[in-house]
């Protein structure tokens, strides 16, 4: 998984600059240098939820995203040991 420029902290206070009077999300964007892609994303993301919320959500997808990989090699490991049982046999 890639990992963001920006800290949770940061989108925060991209989204709450957003909806600041007088601001756009297209200046917002410009300012940030971020697609208003990525914003609209962000804003669906994190819509409802607090810091604290968003820091354990992002946690438990580092978290999942190295339980596949481990996952992954463990199945290729096995793989590899049944072609090698195969060829023994």
């Amino acid at each position: 998984m890639r990992k963001s420029k920006f800290t949770i902290e940061q989108i925060f206070q991209i989204l709450a600059e957003s909806e600041l009077p007088g601001n756009t999300v297209a200046s917002v964007c410009r300012k940030y240098s971020i697609s208003s892609a990525m914003f609209y994303k962000w804003k669906q993301k994190y819509k409802g939820m607090n810091q604290s919320e968003a820091k354990k959500l992002k946690a438990l997808e580092e978290e999942n995203a190295l339980l596949k990989k481990i996952i992954a090699e463990k199945e290729m490991e096995t793989a590899i040991l049944r072609e090698i049982a195969k060829k023994n046999s």
